[in-house]
């Protein structure tokens, strides 16, 4: 007499294969948008409690999550690989509003039901819209970088144009270092193309070739370099370690393009001369273009305008004091951790009053600060064999980077008395 064989959901924890699940999907859908390893964490956990599972444990990369789920006496350990990695300021907080008013006793399905809606959520912005913030962003970074006119107003139609590109590959599925490497190559060759058609027609009495390198400032990876910051105050290496390397391969991508175009051109990136400029003057078009960079990178976040323009309104403020501290004769890196503090703080206090997390605030904020110019300099000087000038600049912006993720940490530990815990 044959016996049946068992039916599989007497050996398998159905239930908590479907909970896991979901806490997984949670997870990776928050890991795409660009949130932190921090935050993925407390997210699948308050997900795991409203489920009633007594924990989950997670591990966390750029683009991979290992969790282990426990009820009871049994456990499900899951891997799950996210295929987009970019940035999704409004994904977020919408993930994170949810995740924090989930009560004990919700569904699998009442939970699903909601992750459907936001991931139909399409962008807040179109292609064209996303590359006009990119050209705002970029022409303000231009200024900053003491570009004049001509390079500011040549500046918004070279990024503008190479995040078009961007933006129009990335959603084609195309792999993201390339679609890197060409975007750039887009913005930077727009850019030349048009001051030396302007100096051959006489409209211009030199090339102003010094701007072309803010015209790829929208390729900077902001949001992963802040957040590797963040995960490695945590002892999170293997998150950190991993964003650090995805930052910097885009990073690297970008200069080897602006590399290449720059030597057919036989250009240099040397850094522009101060602009000569009164004080009020130069105080005036400083806020004004660091209120605008912070805004277009906010939106190019995909941050509702509140929220962008919040975010510009501290960015402004503290990085025109960043500026007027290192022209005092304060160092750069000391000048950028002061205003990485300020802007944790200030985030800290605004983004509850909106409803919002802090890191949509404080990236783009301090994005404007990150030397990017200096990063792409340095690349350059290094492919070209110049090692003295690719170690300063190298140096440089790394000092400065590492000087605005302690400023936010510092902030972030004052205002968080859970970031202030070691992590267990």
């Amino acid at each position: 007499m044959t016996t049946s064989p068992p039916q599989e959901d007497s050996l398998e924890p159905v239930g908590l294969i479907r909970q896991s699940g979901v806490v997984l999907r949670v997870g990776t859908m928050l890991l795409a948008s660009g949130s932190g390893s921090y935050r993925v964490k407390i997210a699948m956990q308050q997900v795991g409690r409203a489920l009633g599972m007594d924990s989950v444990a997670a591990q966390v990369t750029v683009n991979e999550i290992t969790a282990t789920s426990h009820r009871g006496p049994i456990f499900r350990t899951e891997v799950v690989q996210s295929r987009a990695i970019g940035v999704n300021a409004h994904r977020i907080a919408t993930l994170e509003r949810l995740c924090a008013t989930l009560r004990p006793g919700v569904t699998v399905e009442e939970i699903e039901e909601r992750l459907d809606a936001i991931e139909a959520t399409p962008p807040r912005y179109g292609p064209w819209s996303n590359a006009l913030f990119a050209a705002l962003a970029c022409a303000a970074f231009a200024f900053l970088n003491n570009g004049g006119p001509v390079e500011v107003l040549v500046v918004f139609f070279g990024a503008g144009l190479g995040q078009l590109a961007r933006r129009h590959m990335l959603h084609k599925g195309y792999n993201q270092l390339g679609v890197t490497m060409l975007s750039a190559a887009v913005a930077s060759g727009v850019y030349l193309g048009i001051v030396n058609v302007l100096f051959a027609l006489g409209a211009v009495d030199s090339i102003h070739e010094s701007g072309y390198v803010s015209a790829v400032l929208f390729l900077v990876p902001g949001f992963p370099l802040v957040t590797a910051g963040l995960d490695l105050s945590r002892l999170d290496f293997s998150a950190g370690m991993s964003r650090l390397t995805y930052a910097l391969m885009i990073m690297t991508s970008a200069a080897l393009s602006v590399w290449a175009v720059s030597a057919v051109m036989g250009l240099t990136p040397d850094p522009a001369d101060p602009l000569s400029l009164s004080l009020a003057l130069e105080i005036g078009l400083r806020l004004a273009a660091s209120a605008l960079g912070v805004w277009g990178f906010a939106l190019l976040f995909n941050s509702p305008w509140r929220i962008a323009f919040a975010a510009a309104g501290i960015g402004m403020l503290v990085n025109v004091g960043r500026l007027e501290l290192v022209d005092a004769g304060m160092l750069p890196q000391g000048a950028a951790c002061v205003a990485g503090v300020v802007v944790g703080v200030l985030a800290n206090l605004v983004a509850p009053r909106l409803g919002v997390p802090r890191i949509t605030l404080s990236v783009p904020a301090v994005v404007i600060m990150v030397p990017g110019a200096s990063a792409y300099r340095a690349i350059y000087y290094l492919n070209s064999g110049d090692s003295v000038e690719a170690l300063a600049h190298g140096v440089q912006a790394t000092f400065v980077v590492i000087a605005l993720v302690i400023g936010l940490t510092i902030a972030r530990t004052l205002t968080d008395g859970a970031w202030r815990r070691a992590p267990r």
